[in-house]
């Protein structure tokens, strides 16, 4: 690496300069203020934790994303994390001496060995929660409102998601008796929307004519609420997927009553984190962002890799993703600026305006200080130290 390329940061690392940074902590302030609100405790997880643990029953997925060490020390293989549900899962497994509901938030940096889209930063800023011990849909109503309430709180001026159930699939997967692999390969042709492959497959693989419309009909099944009710015809054989429509219908009645100028677009089709997530699955998007701001879902069986079974849901909002849409407010903070003269009660008054949460900065005489952001100036008059303007 020659002496100029030496500031180069690899592809998909970025750094945050001030003012950007100061409207991405802003942001993540208030939603961990928004979660505290709604009785969520907030939670540090390490950045780096044995594979064993970071990865265990989340998928491929997950496993591709991570970026992967040599302990030093113990000689195990350790994982920079590229999701914190697993991590609030470990902790609610084993760190919490809680039998019932436990509401646990958090916010940090991901690191992906490679960006989920051309465009994505590799090290992502997240904010997120997790809701363990509710099986019931209380519980998914809940954590979807406080996906839109975060929507709200980040500025979008659209609330838009998308709602699906990854059990839909999983029923008529059983009910038409697929292998494990028969299930992951259409799996791959629907989240692709490969229509032609799917035919095809369908006709290779499912010999009943009945159930053989089910699965070319899957991946039509988006739109607006009429789409529940096409659902609930085409699946009246199948008992399991049946509930997972109505379950998606008793969230929605509930959204559409809270916030009703939410748009919701209902894709049974839908399979995101379907190699570890059980139930309901959501995603926001914003205009001009392809990928999805925020996601989440129910995952009930992952606890069970830690020696407690627990049901769960939750989402993560992807901060990053939020401050590329030029939503947050990224105005600098005024300065007043101040020459030190070791005088204790210029010192006492600069205090004071600290304390008073002012941004007091001590400069040289010849400094440039319109360039530091000071446009006002603390200065000795009639005896009294006062804040002057520029």
């Amino acid at each position: 690496m020659t002496y100029a390329d030496r500031w180069l940061l690899p592809d998909g690392v970025e750094e945050i300069l001030p003012v950007e940074a100061k409207a991405i902590d802003s942001l993540r302030r208030r939603l961990l203020d928004l979660y505290s609100t709604w009785g969520y405790d907030m939670v540090i997880p390490p950045l780096l934790e044995y594979t064993d643990s970071l990865l265990i029953g989340l998928g491929r997925d997950v496993d591709l994303l991570t970026f992967k060490v040599t302990d030093q020390l113990s000689g195990r293989t350790l994982g920079i994390r590229a999701d914190i549900t697993p991590q609030t899962a470990r902790m609610d497994a084993h760190s919490f001496d809680r039998n019932g509901a436990n509401r646990l938030c958090y916010a940090g940096h991901v690191v992906h060995t490679r960006p989920k889209n051309p465009l994505a930063t590799r090290t992502p800023i997240q904010a997120g929660l997790e809701f363990y011990g509710e099986s019931g849909i209380a519980a998914d109503i809940e954590v979807v409102s406080l996906l839109l309430e975060s929507l709200q709180v980040a500025g979008l001026p659209r609330l838009h998601i998308d709602l699906g159930h990854v059990g839909i699939y999983r029923a008529i997967a059983v009910d038409a008796g697929l292998t494990k692999d028969q299930e992951d390969t259409f799996f791959e042709l629907l989240q692709r929307k490969a229509t032609t492959e799917i035919r095809g497959w369908v006709a290779s693989n499912i010999s009943d004519a009945t159930k053989a419309q089910l699965f070319l009909a899957l991946p039509g099944l988006a739109g607006n609420r009429s789409v529940l009710n096409k659902a609930r015809d085409l699946f009246k054989s199948v008992k399991a997927a049946q509930v997972a429509v109505d379950q998606l219908d008793e969230v929605a009645k509930v959204i559409e009553q809270r916030y009703p100028s939410a748009e919701l677009y209902f894709d049974l089709g839908e399979l995101r984190g379907y190699h570890y997530l059980t139930g309901l699955v959501f995603a926001a998007f914003a205009p001009g962002y392809g990928n999805p701001i925020a996601s989440g879902g129910r995952y009930d069986h992952i606890g069970e890799v830690f020696g407690r079974a627990r049901p769960a849901t939750g989402f993560a909002v992807d901060i990053t993703a939020i401050s590329k849409l030029g939503l947050l407010s990224k105005s600098s903070v005024s300065a007043i600026a101040v020459v030190d003269t070791g005088d204790v009660l210029q010192w006492q008054a600069v205090q004071k305006l600290r304390q008073d949460g002012q941004r007091v900065i001590a400069v040289g005489r010849n400094e440039d200080i319109a360039a530091l952001g000071c446009d006002r100036q603390l200065l000795l008059k009639d005896g009294q130290y006062q804040v002057i303007a520029l």
